[in-house]
């Protein structure tokens, strides 16, 4: 199948050719039709599917000719953060290239009044995040009633930020006869109640079976004695030959600029990405990134979800996710497109129900978890893994950190390998012993597996 089986318009057959997009993608060839048709659409499908073009190429045929008055947007796309907003609008420039359609972006962390001026001059479409919108609105810089068209996109992470509130009233204040677009890669209960509530009779496509992780990317569990090893098992993971970019979640923001930090004491090119930083940083932070003068993007599912960037090797889970589908939209991040990428998920044994979570959510287990068994990785050799191919960092590293007076009588006093170190003191040598160290310094070879 190609575009033009979709009796897409001419003016976009030549932007997508442009492109060089031939063929539409499962989410693309499914969606497009129905929305042409004018019937509303519940669309069920992972990132990096190509769910954007599947809303954006039918909406801009069918606005195509029409003209927009004075605080009367035609069309509304609402999305959970600026980032994937600002995603959508370069979707918009590169589709509607031969078209004469504007477009606006209305999000927080810039001027107001010159959105509300874009406004005033009548756009298209508009793109916009829900607590700026209604903002905007009660201050009597938006009408809603032209709007013909309103998509939610990312619905399930809307819901996960609070928005539900604020997308139902925006709901209620547009048009009951427009038509109506949602896409989510799951649908948890709420948002099943808005597509009930809001949506009449909608074409519902799902393209993978709900939850499930892309199965173009490698998914490796990496054990952890404590939270403070997490650190050196990053950088370890990022020093691998094979990494070319990665994107490292955390799950609270405060965590976010040490560990970037630490990673650039180490010499690597990482920063973070947090929603303290005002819109002019994080544009140029993702701008690097995008251009490969930041190899790490430190950051969390909040400022990343819809992020679209191609070629990420690799997506390391810093913290295991709170919320088992966020590990479905974190690893996402690459394996995009087609193409294929490697997941790593830092954990102790304290993340046992996190785990339970998501191996429920998938169907199947991390092949590495060992109930209630952690392996020191720094310090142990693995009995199936040959001894010569270790470089021998142990035996004169222990002498030259012991040397530098730590306050610690009793673990200088005891030799390089005691007998029954604890886990604690065992933690602090691993991180002590690799540091600064290219690859995997001492960790035994064989821990990542995969899943089994």
């Amino acid at each position: 199948m190609t575009f033009k089986d979709l009796n897409l318009s001419e003016p976009l057959l030549r932007a997508l050719a442009d492109k060089g997009y031939t063929e539409p993608t499962p989410i693309q060839a499914a969606s497009i039709p129905p929305v042409l048709a004018g019937r509303d659409l519940m669309g069920l499908a992972q990132t990096g599917t190509g769910k954007t073009a599947s809303f954006t190429l039918p909406m801009l045929d069918i606005l195509n000719g029409g003209r927009a008055k004075a605080r009367m947007p035609r069309a509304l796309i609402l999305t959970p953060t600026r980032e994937l907003a600002v995603q959508i609008g370069d979707n918009l420039d590169a589709y509607s290239k031969y078209m004469k359609l504007t477009y606006c972006l209305i999000y927080g962390g810039v001027s107001l009044p010159e959105q509300q001026k874009q406004l005033m001059k009548g756009v298209d479409i508009l793109i916009a995040t829900p607590g700026r919108l209604l903002d905007i609105f009660e201050r009597g810089g938006l009408l809603m009633m032209d709007m013909s068209m309103v998509v939610l996109d990312e619905a399930d992470r809307m819901l996960d930020m609070g928005f539900m509130p604020d997308v139902e009233k925006i709901l209620s204040l547009t048009p009951k006869r427009r038509q109506t677009m949602m896409f989510s890669a799951t649908m948890p209960p709420a948002i099943k109640k808005i597509k009930d509530q809001f949506m009449n009779n909608p074409e519902v496509v799902q393209i993978e079976a709900t939850s499930s992780a892309a199965t173009t990317v490698e998914q490796n569990l990496v054990m952890c004695a404590s939270n403070k090893a997490k650190d050196q098992k990053t950088l370890n993971l990022l020093n691998q030959k094979e990494v070319e970019s990665a994107f490292v979640f955390c799950n609270r923001k405060r965590s976010i600029d040490p560990l970037a930090k630490f990673l650039k004491t180490k010499g690597v090119a990482a920063e973070g990405l947090h929603g303290d930083m005002n819109q002019s940083e994080r544009i140029k932070t993702l701008d690097r990134f995008k251009a490969g003068e930041v190899m790490a993007l430190i950051c969390s599912d909040v400022v990343a979800r819809g992020i679209d960037i191609k070629d990420v090797s690799h997506v390391i889970n810093y913290d295991i996710p709170m919320n088992a589908e966020d590990y479905v939209h974190r690893i996402g991040r690459t394996g995009r497109a087609g193409s294929t990428g490697v997941a790593y998920s830092l954990a102790t044994k304290l993340d046992d129900k996190f785990l339970d979570a998501i191996e429920e959510l998938l169907g199947k287990k991390f092949s590495e978890r060992k109930a209630g068994v952690l392996k020191d990785d720094n310090n142990k050799q693995s009995s199936s893994q040959p001894a010569q191919n270790k470089k021998p960092v142990h035996k004169n590293a222990k002498p030259k950190h012991n040397a530098q007076a730590k306050p610690k009588p009793n673990h200088d006093a005891k030799p390089k390998h005691s007998p029954k170190p604890s886990k604690s003191t065992q933690d602090d040598i691993s991180e002590e012993n690799n540091d600064g160290k290219k690859g995997f310094g001492d960790d035994v070879p064989d821990f990542l597996k995969g899943f089994g």
